[in-house]
């Protein structure tokens, strides 16, 4: 049996109300239950207690934030969460500081987390059309998803965290396809987490 900790990084907007981020989260919540896995679902918008999040966190095997790309990055209520959860896991629940210490304190910067083992997954909805990424003619020029967010990438390194692929459904609000968005949900957790 895992445990699976899902975030719920969206911000409701009267344009965004968080539909296709609740549904992806009951679907991944679905898959794992089950399975007979172990799930706990919270949401950064709503309120939380900051010990609780960093008892989480250590109990989950898998984190997985499901969240919109808001302007390149992560939505700012999910910021929000970290900065106060994260910031307070640095005393030892999260990480030991930046891994730094006075015998070497230009070495070995971001060694210090503690959550070695634990597994993260990003699961995003883009209103950007997926053909805008990985093309050198086009607006990201080249540019990965996981290159996009590489920021969020090194916070969950500095926690000693192992990335899983990441998982994103594109046009979410121009040019949706929903049913085939959970489809490809479901072979992509199926291949992640194949037993």
């Amino acid at each position: 049996m895992n445990r699976i900790l899902i975030i719920d990084g969206h911000k409701a907007y009267p344009f965004a109300e968080g539909r296709l981020t609740q549904t992806l989260i009951e679907r991944m919540s679905t898959f794992f239950t089950n399975r007979g896995d172990e799930v706990a679902v919270v949401a950064a918008q709503e309120d939380y207690d900051i010990e609780r999040q960093l008892e989480l966190h250590r109990w989950a095997d898998t984190v997985i934030v499901q969240m919109p790309v808001n302007w390149m990055g992560v939505p700012w209520v999910f910021k929000k969460y970290m900065d106060d959860v994260y910031t307070a896991g640095m005393g030892g629940a999260l990480c030991h500081g930046d891994g730094r210490d006075e015998s070497a304190p230009k070495a070995n910067y971001g060694t210090g987390g503690t959550l070695s083992g634990t597994r993260y997954m990003m699961s995003l909805t883009f209103n950007t059309p997926e053909e805008a990424f990985n093309r050198n003619d086009e607006f990201f020029n080249g540019k990965s998803v996981d290159d996009l967010l590489f920021p969020q990438h090194m916070n969950f390194k500095f926690f000693d965290m192992t990335a899983l692929p990441t998982f994103a459904c594109f046009d979410v609000m121009k040019n949706a396809d929903i049913e085939n968005d959970l489809v490809r949900l479901d072979t992509h957790l199926a291949t992640v987490f194949q037993r």
